[in-house]
């Protein structure tokens, strides 16, 4: 489903890791990987991030160092929540960590106001698609958005309402369906338990 973060995490909410923690030692790559995924320059990503191009260059070459309060106007240009950048597959194998990605260490995204959290399921966002888990809370709706790429999904768990330029459908546990991003489109779920869809979308829109 691959929504747009709601709102930024402040210093407060960051894991306790990040509070001491030097973003430029690992975030860069993330940082330019993101900003692609996006279609974004690095001026429009500079100019929205109140920066230099020259200094946001260097970040996504870990070549300066990243305060947090920089990495919180950047996470924001990038439609992310600060904390994204913390939750890097670093733990386990490091010989894997480029094609597999354990259950404990999945990046987590919650939408705020929406009642819906993302589980990434790919190792990064670099190859040419995404694979991700949607928890979509009871009574929760994501709005119509659309995007560039397609998109198919099976339902793993409750029952999700799905729109797709202006059709609906109810799918169940064990459906499935596919369609071209670019309609329009909107998820929901009706119902007072929570439904889990496994969504695949390329190219990657996280």
């Amino acid at each position: 489903m691959a929504l747009q973060a709601a709102r930024l995490f402040g210093s407060e909410d960051l894991p306790d890791a990040a509070q001491d923690h030097d973003p430029g030692q690992a975030i860069g790559e993330q940082l330019r990987e993101l900003r692609l995924v996006k279609n974004l320059t690095l001026r429009e990503v500079a100019e929205k991030s109140g920066i230099s191009v020259g200094y946001l260059s260097q970040l996504e070459r870990n070549h300066s160092r990243l305060p947090i309060g920089v990495l919180k106007r950047i996470s924001d240009a990038l439609g992310v929540h600060m904390n994204w950048f913390f939750q890097q597959n670093t733990e386990g194998d490091a010989t894997e960590r480029d094609v597999v990605v354990r259950s404990g260490n999945r990046r987590r995204m919650s939408f705020t106001g929406l009642g819906i959290q993302e589980e990434l399921l790919s190792p990064n966002l670099s190859g040419p698609l995404e694979l991700l888990i949607s928890t979509i809370g009871p009574h929760a709706d994501s709005e119509d958005y659309s995007h560039d790429g397609a998109e198919a999904g099976l339902v793993l768990a409750g029952t999700l309402d799905l729109w797709v330029s202006g059709r609906h459908f109810q799918l169940h546990e064990g459906d499935s369906f596919a369609f071209k991003s670019t309609e329009v489109h909107r998820c929901a779920n009706a119902t007072d338990s929570p439904t889990k869809v496994l969504w695949v979308i390329t190219p990657p829109h996280y």
